[in-house]
């Protein structure tokens, strides 16, 4: 059965830097599409990024883009989140996720299997 495990959570100030690790055992990732989710306090679970299992493409919110930036490295099973300019609104726990078939392209909420979550707190 896989597991995913998140690392590399903490507490950073506004505009700093945090880089999430995601190791995924029982499972090669090499087949499929990876990413993380995010849930703010009182608010639902939201995407953040997904990289294709290809690792060609990738994709990220609105809020995201031009400060996150997604990766694999399938050698070591693992994907990466590298958080740049940090705002406090992007405080949350930050899940990985990964899809449950392979060969998709994007990554649906209710079709992927979740990490226990990594804490972010982003001090203003």
């Amino acid at each position: 059965q896989e597991q995913l495990e998140e690392s590399g959570g903490g507490l950073v100030q506004a505009g700093g830097s945090l880089r999430l690790s995601c190791a995924v055992s029982g499972r090669t990732i090499t087949i499929f599409t990876m990413g993380w989710f995010r849930q703010a306090p009182g608010k639902e679970r939201e995407f953040v990024a997904a990289v294709s299992w290809t690792g060609r493409n990738t994709y990220y919110s609105d809020s995201v883009k031009g400060r996150f930036t997604v990766s694999r490295d399938n050698a070591k099973n693992t994907v990466y989140l590298q958080m740049n300019s940090l705002k406090p609104e992007d405080t949350a726990v930050y899940y990985c996720a990964t899809d449950q078939t392979p060969f998709g392209e994007r990554l649906q909420a209710d079709r992927v299997y979740w990490g226990k979550g990594t804490l972010v707190t982003v001090s203003s």
